[in-house]
């Protein structure tokens, strides 16, 4: 896949997978890490910054983000997504912009227009003043040349929930009052200066200590890694690499439509509108711009893979869950204290490359066949799956879901757009589906295809899954011996 930050991510997951070599080594060290920022970065002369000092600052905060530590001037920060201040310095600082293309015109209109004194005239244009600009947007709108641009910075344009500013230096500053670690921003910064933390050294330390650790893959992995690379061969790969089984968190996608049935069925009768609690982006938003929502129409379900890591848990009450997946924020997710009994670690499907390659080891292709979850389950991972997979449980329960309206946001400002609409009470549906990347989870930050190569890929996979209905397929499933809901610390 071609992304805007492809030279980026080479530097990135070369830094990541010699930090996970170092690990499989017993030699994750201080000497051993400045070793290997020496042989990556040798000098006198820079490669990518203005100087070999800067950059091997860079790598020693990209190795911290790596080993899951914080690199941002806030020690107890809990945010997943994080700004490496040394690589923050090159986008410029003022939005609005005097091109070339002025003409230095005897009119004058970008100057009578600005009621903040921003504008000055210089030797052959115009010029503004950062200081004194407003951003009112006027003296663009009056150029009769079209001179002035605005530029917004590529991670604030990005960011959905207007959680990026920037101190008195131009460096980006992330609000975690507002920040929903959805990780959109990551790849939109052409400089590499935003990263997650990653969990792969403990999840390396996990294995290598004899524990039994789960992998338990996201609805959205099949058609991720090609048309051949299917869950049978993930399976083998993971097996290959340490994990010791895998399971679908598509069957707990069936345990979450399951829950959220009787929940909606519920509303219904008392008329009361809902939103789904799947996308810990989405319930992020809600906790922190929409709270009295947050509190009374959020759905009360775990997510799929709490659900899945629950399930999981009782089987085998030692066992260590790794969920992988192609989502930022369910890092944040999997340490949210409150949620009990979650995934014990998160891997994007790019950190699951990186431990591959630090093992050398490629996909492993198979040809058996192991569905566990319904094909609603695995449709959780398209917008529109998850209502899809409600309603359908509610027909299989044997109510009448003809009259039932539903909003599916797809994408941050949709689902803002359709939570306002219920916060002022001119919400027409009875619930509101919310995913905050566009199309769903497979287009989450960590897609490895484009979504048309996915979908192409996704539509040949699930092809071979059978048509079990989500009650039948969770008959064994001892749902009765573990909760599916967030509130599970105040039921205790």
């Amino acid at each position: 896949m071609i992304s805007n930050d492809a030279e980026i991510l080479k530097l990135k997951n070369k830094i990541k997978m010699e930090v996970c070599k170092l690990a499989w080594a017993d030699n994750l060290n201080q000497d051993a890490v400045e070793q290997m920022i020496l042989d990556l970065f040798p000098g006198p002369k820079a490669t990518w910054r203005c100087c070999v000092y800067k950059e091997r600052e860079i790598v020693r905060q990209r190795v911290r983000l790596a080993m899951c530590e914080n690199v941002t001037t806030n020690p107890n920060s809990q945010n997943i997504v994080q700004v490496i201040e040394p690589a923050c310095d090159e986008c410029p600082i003022a939005t609005y912009m005097v091109t070339d293309m002025c003409r230095f015109c005897l009119g004058k209109a970008c100057l009578n227009a600005c009621k903040f004194d921003a504008l000055t005239p210089g030797d052959s244009h115009m010029k503004i003043d950062p200081a004194k600009c407003r951003e009112c947007g006027m003296c663009a709108n009056v150029c009769p040349y079209g001179a002035i641009i605005h530029i917004e910075r590529p991670c604030k344009k990005a960011c959905p929930v207007d959680a990026i500013t920037y101190d008195e230096y131009g460096i980006a500053q992330i609000d975690e009052e507002k920040c929903v670690n959805c990780g959109h921003c990551i790849h939109n910064c052409p400089f590499g200066a935003i990263g997650s933390k990653v969990f792969l050294v403990k999840i390396i330390d996990a294995i290598k200590s004899g524990k039994q650790v789960i992998a338990m893959v996201a609805p959205s992995i099949e058609g991720q890694f090609g048309e051949k690379i299917d869950l049978a061969s993930i399976k083998r790969t993971l097996q290959k690499i340490g994990f010791s089984d895998m399971v679908e968190v598509g069957l707990g996608a069936d345990m979450t439509a399951v829950s959220e049935s009787l929940e909606w069925i519920e509303a219904l009768e008392e008329g009361k509108k809902l939103t789904t609690s799947c996308c810990p982006a989405f319930t992020e938003m809600l906790r922190k711009n929409f709270p009295e929502i947050y509190e009374n129409n959020k759905s009360k379900t775990v997510s799929p893979m709490c659900a899945t890591a629950r399930y999981l848990k009782v089987l085998y009450p030692d066992c260590v869950t790794v969920f992988i997946g192609p989502c930022v924020a369910k890092k944040k997710e999997a340490l949210d204290e409150s949620i009990e009994d979650n995934a014990d670690f998160v891997m994007t499907y790019g950190e699951l490359q990186i431990l591959m390659e630090s093992l050398d080891l490629d996909f492993i292709e198979a040809d058996e066949h192991d569905q566990q979850s319904s094909i609603f389950g695995k449709g959780f991972a398209s917008s529109g799956g998850v209502a899809n997979a409600v309603l359908e449980v509610m027909k299989e329960r044997g109510e009448n879901v003809d009259d039932v309206k539903l909003l599916r946001c797809s994408g941050g400002s949709e689902c803002r757009k359709g939570v306002l609409l219920l916060k002022h009470g001119k919400l027409t549906e009875d619930f509101i589906e919310g995913m905050f990347c566009p199309g769903g989870c497979v287009g989450g930050p960590s897609k490895r295809k484009t979504e048309t190569e996915i979908t192409r890929a996704r539509k040949k996979q699930l092809n071979k899954a059978d048509d079990r209905g989500i009650l039948e397929n969770l008959a064994t499933v001892p749902m009765d011996q573990f909760s599916m809901s967030v509130d599970y610390h105040k039921e205790k």
